[in-house]
């Protein structure tokens, strides 16, 4: 696992604020089930082993893995599911630095932060990520 230098961040009062990493490496949060592979609910955890690999999935995000970039999968499995994830995971051959469980389920996230987001939705085919300009919702100043 390579290690990724954050940079100092200091605000106007001259107190720091959290690190940020450089410019050139995306921290990537990729949910599980219906974006990697089979869309598989918690109340069918028996299926998640067997779970299908989705066209291009491996191969982009180990792309992205091996260019630098923090691939992190946000998953709405629980806890309970964790050992059967990794072991799927590290059997498909994906390559990763983290495994976050337990994301709310129901979709029509909106998340706020005071670091930058960019949502990508996932529409059934991974490819390279290309630059678009899209309406999206902000706080009003």
């Amino acid at each position: 696992m390579k290690k990724h230098d954050l940079k100092t961040i200091t605000g106007e009062d001259g107190k720091s604020l959290s690190p940020i990493l450089p410019e050139e490496i995306k921290n990537y949060l990729i949910d599980i089930d219906g974006t990697i592979c089979d869309d598989i609910p918690n109340e069918e955890p028996e299926r998640m082993e067997t779970a299908q690999v989705y066209p291009d999935a491996l191969e982009i995000l180990n792309k992205w893995f091996d260019e630098g970039h923090i691939i992190t999968f946000f998953t709405s499995r629980t806890e309970d599911h964790r050992k059967v994830t990794e072991a799927w995971l590290a059997k498909e051959g994906f390559k990763y630095q983290g495994l976050l469980m337990g994301k709310p389920r129901g979709g029509n996230y909106h998340w706020i932060d005071n670091h930058m987001v960019r949502a990508t939705r996932f529409k059934g085919k991974f490819t390279d990520l290309i630059m678009a300009n899209k309406n999206i919702e902000i706080f009003e100043d």
